[in-house]
């Protein structure tokens, strides 16, 4: 087999980006947003791919969406929606009983309280997002707009994704909650299962809350991510398969996604030591033998 040399390097960069393409993405978004001004602020100093979801009526609302928008974050409208259990009910929350026309007005008015948002989620909402017809009506109304829709998945037999059906909505699902516990350890464990399921999966949205210790947590392990893991923002999964259902929450006494590492491989004598041009030799020879460079049609 002959390579052309002026090939080789259009090869290595194409055997590259393969390999980066394959690379896990994860998204985390931080909930509850125009309350704390004071931890926001520290959430919109990470990695502008860390996205904020906004309450409408917040008292900083616009001022924390416009803000996490100049700083490239992505916004989306943290819309209250009627959860099973019995608690008070904050203004505007979607129930599955509302007309179209009262879902719509609270949707314009959303939108208009928070600029810049792409995408809405639901606060709470297990009761609201569960009832199929009441899904339909929101995804009717979010049709005439351009947002997506982030499923945070508070009840597992969510209807969002069929409530979709014959609309442009595209939907989104949460796979991980951050800090359901607010103890930090609790918080770095969860965060390292949101990293194992995007490895494993491919992708992985996760929420989070502007706690003290939520923020704490994400500013010491962001800057440690594994070199196979890319933060995106949820607007740049809208592509990928959903995954369905709701992943079982992890325990410690059933950690999820464990894996044995393979035995070490031991030599029974010391292996010759490779010259410098047949290691050349061999790089050139690995990337010929790849399928997709043999694919793309640059080895001859």
């Amino acid at each position: 087999m002959f390579f052309q040399p002026l090939k080789l390097p259009i090869a290595l960069c194409a055997l590259f980006f393969t390999l980066s393409a394959q690379a896990g993405k994860l998204s985390i978004v931080i909930d509850d947003f125009g309350y704390r001004p004071v931890e926001e602020n520290k959430v919109l100093q990470m990695p502008a791919a860390i996205s904020v979801a906004v309450l409408p009526n917040a008292p900083h609302a616009r001022e924390m969406a416009t803000k996490a928008h100049q700083g490239g974050h992505e916004v989306l409208i943290h819309l209250p929606m009627a959860p099973l259990s019995k608690q008070p009910l904050e203004k505007d929350t979607l129930t599955p009983d509302m007309s179209s026309e009262e879902i719509a007005r609270i949707v314009r008015d959303a939108a208009g309280k928070v600029p810049f948002a792409v995408g809405l989620n639901n606060h709470m909402g297990s009761k609201m997002t569960s009832s199929l017809p009441g899904m339909q009506k929101v995804m009717q109304v979010l049709n005439q707009y351009n947002y997506y829709f982030l499923d945070s998945m508070t009840i597992g037999n969510s209807q969002s994704i069929p409530a979709a059906q014959g609309t442009r909505v595209k939907v989104l699902k949460r796979r991980v909650f951050l800090d359901d516990s607010q103890n930090e350890a609790s918080i770095r464990e969860q965060f390292t299962r949101a990293v194992k399921l995007a490895q494993r999966d491919g992708y992985a949205i996760a929420i989070g809350h502007p706690h003290p210790n939520t923020v704490r947590v994400l500013q010491q392990m962001l800057p440690s991510l594994p070199g196979d893991i890319t933060l995106v923002r949820p607007s740049q999964l809208l592509g990928e398969p959903v995954h369905q259902g709701k992943t079982p929450p992890a325990t410690n006494n059933s950690p999820t996604l464990k894996f044995r590492a393979p035995g070490v491989c031991k030599v029974s004598k010391p292996l010759p030591p490779v010259p410098q041009s047949r290691a050349v030799d061999v790089v050139i020879e690995s990337v010929a033998d790849s399928k997709l460079i043999n694919q793309l049609g640059l080895l001859f």
